[in-house]
């Protein structure tokens, strides 16, 4: 029998996606090759990566407050993307673009290796229960993945809601070889200078939990994830 999770996963693929006619919307046939993020963008300024960009309320804050990085806001979902790109297109944010798609998948195709000045994971699905746990995002191979598309001094941020995600992803940091702990000597802290608080963090917060930010920074010249795809 499907969980919860299993059939929100059924379902996005038989339910009609609304049309994303938003100029800040990167169209899936648009990427099946190697994009030209010049041409996008119309400049060379350094490419960032968030993983998950729900509603785009974090996304339009974060492009906001660094107008010279190209953002890119990914998500599966076709809502949040569509309300990304309202939220992008009525704050005239042309340093930002919405895609639609898995991240492995994009990254494969559309991202240059060492490129990303950062990457930005906020409370991914904690696949709370323990037989589901394997399932999570965030884990030390995929981190070791991300870090063959970040350059030289590129962050990276993770913050979740869960307890024992951001313990374990706290916990496991340390052991990745290249990334050194921007916050130390603090595994995690509950607050971030300068890091806006998105829809769902609030919500978690006004529920009286806690928020658990992890940062890092690749100091590896040369490493990288070696493996497949």
């Amino acid at each position: 029998m499907l969980d919860y999770n299993d059939f929100k996963l059924c379902k996005a693929v038989f339910v009609k996606l609304i049309p994303i006619t938003s100029p800040r919307f990167l169209a899936p046939e648009t990427l099946v090759v190697m994009p030209d993020w010049h041409g996008i963008f119309g400049n060379d300024n350094p490419l960032v990566l968030e993983i998950g960009c729900g509603v785009g309320d974090f996304a339009a804050q974060m492009a906001t407050l660094h107008p010279l990085w190209n953002y890119l806001a990914l998500d599966y979902y076709n809502k949040g993307c569509l309300k990304t790109c309202k939220r992008a297109d009525k704050a005239a944010l042309d340093n930002l673009r919405v895609v639609r798609d898995e991240a492995r998948s994009f990254m494969e195709r559309c991202i240059p290796r060492k490129s990303l000045r950062a990457v930005i994971i906020n409370c991914p699905d904690p696949w709370p229960k323990l037989r589901h746990r394997k399932r999570r995002l965030v884990n030390a191979e995929f981190v070791a993945y991300l870090a063959g598309f970040m350059q030289p001094g590129a962050d990276l941020y993770f913050a979740t809601d869960f307890v024992d995600y951001g313990l374990d992803v706290a916990g496991m940091m340390p052991d990745q070889a290249g990334f050194e702990n921007v916050i130390a000597p603090d595994p995690y802290r509950h607050e971030l200078e300068g890091y806006p608080r998105s829809k769902y963090m609030l919500k978690f917060m006004a529920e009286g939990k806690r928020i658990y930010y992890v940062h890092y920074r690749n100091v590896s010249q040369a490493g990288g994830y070696h493996g497949g795809p």
